[in-house]
């Protein structure tokens, strides 16, 4: 008889855990499936933190970040797809919002700059190595008082 009420025991843990395994748990939010938790975790490393500025909203501890969590958990558990959460946040938030931004009128300065200076300085430092290969040529006054001063260098 106790090897019986173990076994149904035993039985019941494993169809507890099996019921629990069902159920996808992920930052405190549980999940139908596997594919919304998936979904949820690259929205929450993907958007940045309006407050925090250099911060996901997963690693932020910010009130903001807090609730922008919170929408995109209820969107993806909404059936919403990925873009439509990202683009419900860019609307809201500004293309801050996503460490992905559109190359548009408004973020080409953002990808445009760092090429332009870095070309600016290959240019300057070419112009500049180039000036200074060019032999100094001296005048016959500066010539005259070069040979004065090693003269007066010699005597010395």
């Amino acid at each position: 008889m106790r090897h019986f009420s173990a076994l149904i025991a035993s039985l019941l843990l494993c169809l507890s855990l099996s019921a629990m395994a069902q159920q996808v748990t992920y930052d405190g939010h549980e999940f139908d499936t596997e594919q919304q938790r998936k979904t949820y975790a690259e929205l929450i490393s993907e958007l940045r933190c309006p407050k925090c500025q250099n911060q996901n909203i997963a690693d932020s501890n910010a009130p903001l970040a807090a609730d922008m969590r919170e929408r995109a958990y209820e969107m993806v558990m909404a059936g919403e797809s990925k873009q439509a959460v990202i683009d419900y946040m860019v609307a809201r938030y500004g293309n801050f919002a996503h460490y992905k931004p559109p190359f548009n009128v408004f973020t080409a300065i953002l990808w445009v700059a760092p090429v332009a200076i870095a070309l600016i300085g290959i240019f300057l430092a070419l112009r500049l190595s180039r000036k200074r290969s060019q032999p100094v040529t001296l005048s016959d006054e500066e010539k005259r008082r070069l040979a004065q001063l090693k003269a007066e260098g010699k005597d010395d």
